[in-house]
């Protein structure tokens, strides 16, 4: 296959370069392309040097069959048709197209047969906090549909991009020297901090970022009345969002019975044996490619109540190894 990267030099481009090695994905091709301040870099992929081309208006992409970008909405928008136009195949990471009605958003252990319904060429891969929590929704929603969802993220600096990562280290460096922390990439200072908000306050006093977990879980859940309220954190950790969460079902589903479904889940792995201290950590979950869910309990405030914890890897399955995996799973379903 022949398979582009747009935004190749940003965290999650990156990111995409190490999981099409990881997963063996079929590249028999492969294209980089980036901003003008990008163009030149070179980057090693399969034995290879790959030079990053400067995203043009032009004919580049054909030929190709995927394109996976994450090069952020506006260019996605700018650039949606020059990529699809000889018939490319754009997984796009950015919140351009997720709302679109004729774009399909897809977490593939949730909704994958939604991946082959893209009469624009295009699939959007939801936000990283979103992913995270459908893929632990699913199993306990197959055995109650799940009504409301309550949750609370504590976000990692990776959220923000590299630059963010490299803010959150000089920080603490600076701090210790005695220095003033320099502050760029969030409201305020998130060394020795936690920052109630990320993204824009919406008018009902939501931000972005929590109003993207309501409106996204409806669509991939295909559960246009399910009810999501969202509290979103940054946290002074490097990578991997941590989720607590607190599900309605319609009918009580024992704290037994979801373990079990866990157990048995797509991309899911238990950690959940709180007198040895095993639970789901961001230091221990960095880099890996499963959510993972422990700290499973009843609700004591709800007779039809669950309450877990989720860890998942921001950058992989919050980003690229889930837009990977939906090109994965079209060519494992194609009929």
């Amino acid at each position: 296959m022949k398979v582009a990267i747009v935004g190749a030099s940003g965290a999650v481009g990156q990111e995409f370069l190490r999981v099409l090695a990881e997963q063996k994905f079929p590249v028999d091709e492969l294209l980089l392309f980036g901003s003008s301040r990008s163009a030149g870099r070179k980057y090693a992929f399969g034995g290879k040097e790959i030079e990053v081309r400067e995203l043009k208006h032009n004919d580049d992409f054909k030929g190709v069959d995927i394109a996976f970008t994450s090069a952020g909405a506006g260019t996605s928008r700018e650039f949606a048709d020059t990529i699809t136009k000889y018939g490319a195949l754009m997984i796009d990471n950015s919140s351009a197209f997720r709302m679109d009605s004729d774009v399909p958003l897809v977490v593939p252990e949730v909704n994958g047969d939604d991946a082959f319904n893209t009469p624009r060429n295009i699939i959007a891969n939801p936000n990283c906090t979103t992913i995270q929590m459908v893929v632990a929704l699913k199993p306990i929603n197959d055995l109650s549909k799940i009504k409301r969802v309550h949750v609370a993220t504590y976000q990692a600096a990776s959220g923000a991009g590299a630059a963010a990562m490299d803010e959150l280290v000089k920080q603490y460096a600076d701090i210790a020297q005695g220095k003033e922390p320099v502050v760029e990439k969030f409201a305020y200072q998130l060394a020795y901090n936690v920052i109630p908000h990320i993204d824009v306050f919406q008018d009902n006093g939501y931000t972005k970022e929590e109003m993207k977990m309501f409106n996204e879980t409806r669509k991939i859940m295909h559960e246009p009345e399910l009810s999501v309220s969202a509290m979103c954190v940054r946290v002074p950790v490097m990578r991997a969002h941590s989720e607590a969460v607190w599900v309605e079902t319609e009918r009580a589903v024992s704290p037994e019975e979801a373990r079990e479904a866990f157990n048995k889940a797509e991309g899911v792995v238990v950690v959940d044996n709180p007198a040895e201290k095993q639970y789901p950590m961001p230091l221990f979950v960095a880099g890996k490619d499963p959510v993972y869910v422990g700290r499973i309990r009843k609700d004591l405030a709800n007779d039809k109540g669950l309450s877990f914890w989720i860890v998942g890897d921001q950058i992989k399955k919050g980003a690229a190894l889930n837009a990977v995996q939906i090109a994965q799973y079209i060519i494992a379903h194609k009929k």
